[in-house]
Parts: structure tokens; sequence; C-alpha cells
């Protein structure tokens, strides 16, 4: 399109339709213009509409390997240096203390089976790094799921995941109750603030 817009700035100048300097600076402008509105930065943005699409299938894929006890597939979700955080407050891990924690679940045939109730995924304005909340259908009734996911590639990865067990707020006077004499020796040996 350049090239064009200065062919015709060339032609008209012969015709002697561009005389003096103010013509030749508004033509430059124009050109700026004109070539700007052409260098579409959408063309380069990715589609997220296929963006989600993609983690969707990832999300349930992942959580189906894990149903299978497929423990390679489970664990290549997961870029090398991710973190899970589980249910209990001492389960913050990298990827090989999960792996390692998790072995002996997936190698009895029966790890965990969770299914997406509800979704939600957000992503950055470079739609290369999303996140995710997701209400989920457990063995442990239901819980919810978030985590970061990385586009690694044409491929998206898991950063990090959290499980969070949901209680009624009805509830939460005896699940204190029940879990605070645990829970206080965790803050005993980590330090309370």
């Amino acid at each position: 399109m350049m090239i064009i817009s200065f062919s015709i700035f060339r032609e008209m100048k012969k015709m002697k339709l561009i005389k003096d300097f103010r013509w030749h600076f508004c033509w430059v402008i124009i050109l700026v213009i004109v070539t700007s509105c052409n260098n579409n930065p959408s063309s380069s943005a990715p589609d997220l509409n296929k963006e989600k699409q993609q983690i969707i299938s990832l999300l349930d894929s992942f959580n189906a390997a894990a149903a299978r006890a497929d423990y390679d597939n489970y664990f290549g979700y997961y870029t090398d240096d991710a973190t899970f955080i589980g249910t209990d407050a001492k389960e913050n891990w990298d990827k090989k203390a999960f792996m390692a924690w998790a072995k002996p679940a997936f190698d009895k045939g029966k790890a965990w089976d969770f299914t997406a109730v509800e979704r939600n995924i957000f992503f950055d304005s470079t739609g290369r790094l999303a996140w995710f909340d997701e209400l989920l259908s457990t063995q442990m009734k239901l819980c919810r799921g978030s985590g970061v996911l990385v586009k690694k590639g044409n491929d998206w990865k898991v950063q990090q995941y959290v499980l969070s067990m949901t209680f009624p707020n009805e509830l939460i006077d005896t699940i204190v109750a029940l879990k605070g004499p645990i829970e206080d020796s965790v803050l005993k040996t980590r330090g309370s603030r």
C-alpha cells in the first residue's frame, strides 16, 4: 500500500497537482494514516473464542486423564515449573513433588474424578495468558478448581492449579471447630501472622 501511495504522490507531482510544501506535508499525513489503517493489528491478535475452546478442551481432557488414572497424560498438561495447591494447608507443591505424591493413587488405577459444572475463563491483553475458575462435581462433593494457563507454542499448559473445597456458609462454625485443632498445629510450625 505504501508503494502504491508513493506512486500516486509521484504522478500527482508530475502533473503539477502538488505545487508547494503544504501539499507535500498533507500527502505525508494522508499516507501515514492510510498505511497505519492497513497495518491491521487484529490480524496478529489471537481469536479468543478459539483459544477459549482450546482451554475448555484442555481442562476437560485434563480432568478425564485423572479419572482414567493416566499419569503421563495428566501431568503432561502441566508446565515443567507448575505448582499445585490442594485442599490441605500443607499441599503447595511444585510439579515434581505433586507427581511423587499422586503416583501411588495413579498406580492403583484410581486417582480422582472431577467434572466441571460451571467454568469461567479470562485472558490477559496478549491472549497468551489465561486464568480460570470452575465449580466441580467430585468425590468430595462440590469443589472449586482455579488456575493459570500459559500458551506454549500452539498448546495451553497449566502453570498453577488450586483445588478448594466448598462449604455452605451455615456450616462454617462447625467446620472451623472440626479443622481448628489440626490447622492450629500447621500455624505453629509455619508461624502465624
